[in-house]
């Protein structure tokens, strides 16, 4: 049989090659031994072989607070997965149960995980900073000038600010200990590499069978991405650390300072990524697509070949509805980029402008993901108990 291999592809039982971004391990980026990626097989003989991969997670890191600035605190970015977008739209049971599931239930869903609390937070936070934008140009406009600020005023851009700045550290703290997750994929690579198991024959340092690697010797041949998220959520639990007066301040701005290098790289890496991917979701649409053309010049109908019709159907939306999250994730990106931008490169014009609105459309974009996320899980509740 023949082989295909398809970029950011992983086993779902392998939540190892799960990277800072949720990107899965490629050649072009990872060593041997933390090389993870397994390949799509293809039936030659079969006329409609199975053609949709599972592509990899999108996803961002996390990037510190920035007294100012108050940068995304993210660190885990719900993923809409193909598994996610397996229903299908047209088929009268899902429609139903589509309609059962209240909007209510989604979010009670979405509140009971620490990062979909995060993200209703930062629709508050950020929500508040672009009021307060609007409220600031009214007050310095003539017509309000002329007219005189009452307290009540006053006090409510006191209190709005103030809950702006709470809700920014609340959601630090949401975020504490996220180490443990790249942590915990070293420490399991470790043993895994060590026992002669799971690890690579040519990987290189290969400690003798039975005897677990040492955490540095595994560590330093871990994907880029995962020893990123370690050393990024480390800094910024050392920011936050120090916001809560345990440490020093200078330390603390020095990590802070670290963890947006960290995030403004580990957003350029899942640029890239997210490029890659829509390509190869573009390009199996297009397959897709003249595969369908060339079966309707060729005589054959829904009537005649009902199956085949069906299942390419089905994986043509599916596929489109990768891509449409796809490019959701791209402009959360490109948001993320402009954001951590003016904390990096310390841009004053216009900063508290910028961020304020891109902060608001990231925490848009990245809700809708878990909504959407959530919803199709409630979905399929209903599906597997009704059957």
């Amino acid at each position: 049989m023949a082989s295909i291999s398809f970029p950011n592809h992983a086993s779902p039982l392998d939540t190892s090659s799960i990277s800072i971004n949720g990107h899965n391990d490629h050649d072009q980026y990872y060593s041997p031994g933390f090389d993870t990626s397994s390949s799509f097989r293809m039936n030659p003989l079969s006329s409609h072989p199975p053609r949709t991969p599972k592509t990899s997670i999108i996803s961002n890191s996390v990037h510190s607070y920035n007294p100012g600035f108050e940068p995304s605190e993210e660190q885990v970015d719900e993923h809409i997965t193909p598994d996610d977008l397996d229903l299908d739209e047209h088929d009268e049971k899902v429609k139903s149960a589509e309609k059962r599931v209240l909007k209510e239930e989604v979010w009670r869903e979405i509140i009971l995980s620490s990062n979909g609390r995060d993200k209703a937070f930062k629709l508050i936070q950020y929500s508040i900073r672009v009021y307060l934008l609007f409220h600031a140009s009214i007050a310095g406009s003539r017509l309000f000038n002329r007219t005189k600020k009452t307290t009540w005023s006053i006090n409510l851009v006191e209190r709005l600010t103030s809950t702006a700045s709470g809700l920014s550290f609340t959601r630090k703290l949401l975020l504490l200990f996220n180490w443990l997750h790249p942590l915990t994929i070293i420490r399991s690579k470790q043993f895994e590499n060590g026992s002669g198991s799971l690890g690579s024959s040519t990987s290189p340092k290969k400690s003798a069978p039975g005897q677990p690697q040492s955490f540095l010797q595994t560590a330093l041949n871990a994907p880029p991405p995962v020893l990123l998220e370690l050393i990024n959520a480390g800094a910024d639990d050392v920011a936050t650390v120090a916001r809560l007066g345990l440490i020093g301040k200078r330390t603390g701005s020095k990590a802070e300072t670290f963890s947006d290098w960290c995030f403004f790289f580990a957003t350029l890496v899942s640029l890239v990524e997210n490029g890659v991917e829509r390509q190869v979701i573009t390009s199996l649409q297009a397959e897709v697509e003249g595969r369908m053309y060339n079966e309707s010049m060729s005589g054959a109908t829904a009537k005649s070949k009902p199956k085949i019709s069906k299942v390419d159907e089905k994986e043509l939306s599916r596929l489109r509805k990768q891509d449409y999250w796809l490019q959701v994730t791209r402009a959360k990106l490109v948001m993320d980029l402009i954001f951590v931008s003016y904390s990096v490169f310390n841009i004053k014009k216009g900063a508290a402008t910028m961020t304020a609105f891109t902060g608001l459309a990231s925490a848009v974009l990245s809700s809708a993901k878990l909504y959407e996320k959530h919803k199709n899980g409630l979905v399929k509740a209903l599906l597997s108990s009704s059957s």
